[in-house]
């Protein structure tokens, strides 16, 4: 299979396109940094520039006939007050982990509908089903990825292409590292640094990025996809259907003890 990978420079989008690289297939890196691997090609590429994105499947295509499948991993995240969020944070999250996927699946998809298959994963996260706390604005760009990939389903369906949001739980990355960390007003600093301590460490005890690669491996092998597929530990997990099944006020209780915030 041909498959291009988005923030293919570490983390979970490293971890599948050596995985990926390592089983055969015909693997491409799409990232800002360049990835030192025998197992998968980069190619330089900043996802919110759409002549980028251009360029880059162009350069694809030169050597492949297709494109069989597009993971949009690359994304950051954001962490803060509301309150103290600043437009420019908030537009460049959403520029990255909304417009940036949106503009990957735009160019590919052409070259998917003709011939007829293809299949597109978005990389969300478990978070993007609730408002957590200090870290709204991260949920609401995944919560947008994934309507947007509702309704991209039904719209490219006549085409046998397949498209799914993958929300994930804590994966053991580097990811604290590449956060926007707003500023902090002085009401919010002792309950932003007590959530903030917890995120980071449910972050260092969570699964493997080689545990998703097996798990996408999967995903990719089954005949029918939902538009929604969750892959995390038990206690995150249950979160999703705890919210609908739960009175409100319990839910916001449960959560605000599970964040440390009772």
């Amino acid at each position: 299979m041909t498959i291009i990978i988005t923030g293919s420079s570490t983390g979970i989008g490293f971890a599948l396109a050596e995985f990926f690289g390592k089983k055969g297939h015909h693997v491409f890196g799409l990232s800002r940094k360049p990835a030192d691997s025998e197992y998968f090609k980069t190619i330089l590429t900043d996802i919110t520039d759409h002549h980028q994105i251009q360029n880059a499947i162009s350069e694809i295509l030169k050597t492949e006939t297709k494109i069989d499948v597009l993971i949009n991993n690359a994304g950051m995240g954001m962490v803060g007050a509301v309150e103290d969020s600043t437009q420019e944070e908030i537009l460049k999250l959403f520029n990255l982990n909304l417009v940036g996927s949106v503009q990957m699946m735009t160019a590919v998809l052409p070259t998917m509908r003709e011939n007829r298959s293809g299949k597109i994963i978005n990389i969300s996260s478990i978070g993007s089903e609730m408002g957590l706390p200090f870290r709204g604005f991260y949920s609401a760009s995944k919560s947008a990825l994934d309507k947007v990939t509702e309704a991209i389903r039904y719209e490219v369906s006549p085409w046998n292409i397949e498209v799914c949001t993958l929300h994930l739980g804590d994966i053991k990355t580097n990811i604290a590292e590449n956060r926007v960390k707003t500023k902090v007003s002085e009401p919010y600093q002792k309950t932003f640094n007590s959530v903030y301590e917890l995120m980071n460490s449910h972050v260092n005890e969570g699964l493997e990025p080689l545990e998703v690669a097996t798990y996408i491996e999967k995903l990719l092998a089954k005949k029918v996809w939902k538009a929604h597929f969750y892959f995390g530990k038990f206690g995150q997990k249950i979160g999703v259907p705890l919210k609908w099944i739960l009175p409100q006020n319990w839910y916001e209780n449960l959560m605000k003890k599970y964040n440390h915030l009772d």
